[in-house]
Order: structure tokens, then C-alpha cells, then sequence
């Protein structure tokens, strides 16, 4: 039976930290320690590490840094998100086969509610078939990937064509496209309803058409995808965009700008939120769509910025600065 187990009043998830717990963990952080005793009132604080006992005083307790506790438990969780995917990838491989077996109890439909899409070729195909019958809305959600200016162009004529329908198109970027010529070129050429709004960070790559079909990625190479149609999917790609076009920031027609705040700008903002999470270099620039070099500048500007003289300390002066309780804005 663990420590919480024997307690009725914490019968809260395994991962939580109740209200008694967060004032005993204040305590041992103010006065460097409190007694053993105290520590049986929140087991969860031992069950989550936030407390130990004092090798010096068997009677005393006393707390791990917040600053080693967080990325620990935040670790566990991308972990087991980690997992689930993985799971999902062997489910999907698994049922591969047998989605193509062809039988009266295998087909529900005429066509497919969820079909793979494996190749460029047979994507775009898939696409463009889909966008040739479509006569109302385009919505899409485009992640940066260093490619946009290489293939948004390619796409510049069947959009085209779909404004001259009398369609709306509405696109998600992340803000790094916002100072890439090709993509704002790309949109001085569009006639029609068009807009584009950008955000810090965006899903996988997601097309929904009429709201009838939906295209998503399923590889970051973008070598395979789903088509889906069912409509259950299909609402709630529509209401995940929606909700992240009202948070998201104009960039065509009218492109909105908004100032740094106290001297910190929006990227660095949006950098200081994932580096006290304790991601890494690498996993900030794959999640912000920069390359690893300028997020590391970003980084260095933030450090000097708040005075810090290494990693460990500037994740606690980004704490303890207050920039990340203020909404970052778009550079």
C-alpha cells in the first residue's frame, strides 16, 4: 500500500498535488526543510519526489528543486505519450491488411471513411481531385518545415481556381513564414477571399475541404497521409481550426504586429515557455519551425536580456521574471 493509499483525505490521481501538499512544498522551500511528520499529512509530495528525507536528520524532510521536479515529471508524460503513438502505429500497421480485404462485412460505404494515402504522387493526386470538386472552403493548416518555399508555389494555380469558384481560403503558418518573400509573394498573386494568420506553433499539415474530406499528415516527411471523411473527424478538424485562427495573428490581407514586452520579443517569449518545460535546443526549434541555429540565438538574446549566466539559472529567471503570465504577441 503506498503512503497515499493509507491517507483517505488524498485520494486524488497519482500525478496531482492537492492543496495541503502545495503549502507543506512552499514551507520546505522557504525554510529548507519541514518535519517527517509533517510530510505524512501530503504523501504525495514523497510519492512525487517533490520531498525526501534528509540523510543528515532522520526527522526532517527536505524538498527537490522545482526547477529538477518539473522537466522530470514533464519527462514522464511525454513518455507515455511517446508510447500511446507507438501503439497507435502498431494498431494501424496491423489493421493495414485487413482494411483492404474486400467482403460484405468490410465495407460500410461506398467510399472509405479514413483511406491511406502513401507517395507525394498519390497524395497530391488525392488532393487535387478533392479540391477540383470543392466549391466552398479551403481550410488548411501549413507547419514550417524549411519547404514552403519550394512547394507552396506549386499550388498557386489550383488555389486560384478554387477563388474563381467563389471559395474561401483560410491558412494556418507558424510565424517564421511571415519573413519568407515566396509565401507573401505567393499571396500578393491570389485573387479572391483569402486569408492567412500565423501562430508559434500549429498542428501536422491539415487540409479540410467543403468540410466534406480531410486530408492529414501522417509522416513529418509528409510521404503519407490520411484521407478522412467521417463526419464526427471531420467537426472536430473544423473546431480545432477555428479555435486556432481566433488565437493566431493576421498576415494577410492586413498583417498585424504587436511590440515586444519589456524588452523581451514574441519568439523569445515563446522560447522562454518551452525551455522551462526543459526541452531541448533541438525539440524548441522543431516546435517553433526555426532552425537549430537561430533558436539558439533567440536563447543567447534571452539570457543576456534577463542577466543569465548559464541554462539552470535562466530557467529560473525566466520564472521568476513574470513574462510567461503575460500573452507573448507575434514578431
Amino acid at each position: 500500500m503506498s503512503a497515499r493509499e493509507s491517507h483517505g483525505l488524498h485520494a486524488h490521481g497519482d500525478e496531482d498535488l492537492c492543496e495541503a501538499g502545495m503549502g507543506l512544498y512552499a514551507r520546505a522551500l522557504r525554510k529548507g526543510s519541514v518535519r517527517r511528520d509533517d510530510g505524512e499529512t501530503a504523501p504525495c509530495l514523497l510519492d512525487l519526489g517533490l520531498l525526501h528525507p534528509d540523510m543528515d536528520d532522520e526527522k526532517r524532510l527536505v524538498p527537490t528543486a522545482p526547477t529538477v521536479v518539473l522537466p522530470r515529471l514533464l519527462r514522464a508524460f511525454d513518455e507515455r505519450i511517446a508510447e500511446e503513438r507507438r501503439r497507435e502505429a502498431r494498431l494501424a500497421e496491423a489493421f493495414e491488411p485487413l482494411l483492404r480485404i474486400e467482403g460484405s462485412h468490410t465495407a460500410v460505404t461506398d467510399t472509405p471513411t479514413i483511406r491511406g494515402l502513401h507517395g507525394k504522387g498519390q497524395i497530391d493526386l488525392a488532393i487535387t481531385e478533392a479540391l477540383a470538386k470543392a466549391s466552398d472552403e479551403l481550410l488548411a493548416i501549413q507547419p514550417h518545415n524549411g519547404l514552403a518555399s519550394k512547394t507552396l508555389g506549386a499550388s498557386l494555380e489550383r488555389d486560384q481556381a478554387l477563388l474563381d469558384r467563389g471559395a474561401r481560403i483560410r491558412t494556418l503558418y507558424q510565424h517564421p513564414v511571415r519573413h519568407t518573400p515566396p509565401v507573401i509573394a505567393r499571396y500578393e498573386l491570389l485573387r479572391g477571399d483569402v486569408e492567412a494568420r500565423t501562430l508559434d506553433e500549429v498542428t501536422e499539415r491539415l487540409l479540410v475541404i467543403d468540410r466534406a474530406v480531410a486530408f492529414v499528415a501522417a509522416s513529418k516527411d509528409r510521404t503519407a497521409a490520411l484521407e478522412v471523411r467521417t463526419p464526427a473527424l471531420l467537426t472536430f478538424f473544423v473546431t480545432t481550426f477555428d479555435r486556432l485562427w481566433r488565437l493566431a495573428t493576421p498576415m494577410y490581407p492586413e498583417a498585424a504586429h504587436r511590440p515586444s514586452l519589456n524588452g523581451i520579443t514574441p519568439r523569445q517569449h515563446a522560447i522562454a515557455a518551452l525551455l522551462i518545460e526543459g526541452h531541448t535546443d533541438a525539440a524548441i526549434a522543431d516546435r517553433l519551425g526555426l532552425n537549430i541555429r537561430t533558436a539558439r540565438v533567440h536563447i543567447a538574446k534571452l539570457a543576456a536580456t534577463l542577466g543569465s549566466e548559464s541554462r539552470a539559472q535562466l530557467g529560473y529567471l525566466i520564472a521568476e521574471s513574470g513574462i510567461l503570465k503575460h500573452k507573448g504577441a507575434v514578431e
